[in-house]
């Protein structure tokens, strides 16, 4: 993959450039992410908020989350995409909704955490590391 890679909401409002490669990329399976996505679990690319750069305006929305640290979650005030998450405490680390890349082929979770939330009907893939709640 070559970077940088382009990204923006369904309507074009909030754009930003990723820089570099994604830490880590997972799927969540909690009760949470399966609303948020309207799916069986929300994959996030983990990135360095400083290999990121953002253009257009951003809401916020904050949750308290089990660990007891607070989810936070930009998106577009226009289409209401959800563009990333972040804990406040964690400044550093961009929890990034990579569907909304220009070039979605770096989706690929290499760990599955909440998996004790998981639907029945999903198979997670062999050799993916799996976390019965939130994970290292």
């Amino acid at each position: 993959m070559t970077y940088p890679i382009q990204g923006s909401c369904q309507c074009g409002s909030v754009k930003y450039t990723l820089l570099a490669a994604p830490q880590l990329i997972q799927a969540c399976h909690c009760l949470e992410c399966q609303k948020l996505s309207t799916s069986a679990f929300s994959v996030t690319a983990v990135v360095n908020a400083s290999s990121i750069k953002f253009e257009g305006e951003m809401q916020e929305w904050r949750r308290p989350a089990d660990s007891g640290n607070i989810s936070a979650a930009k998106f577009c005030p226009t289409c209401g995409n959800r563009i990333y998450h972040f804990n406040p405490a964690e400044p550093d680390a961009i929890k990034l909704k990579p569907s909304t890349l220009s070039d979605t082929s770096i989706i690929k979770p290499t760990r599955h955490i909440w998996v004790s939330q998981k639907q029945h009907w999903y198979q997670i893939p062999e050799g993916v590391v799996t976390f019965e709640k939130q994970g290292a």
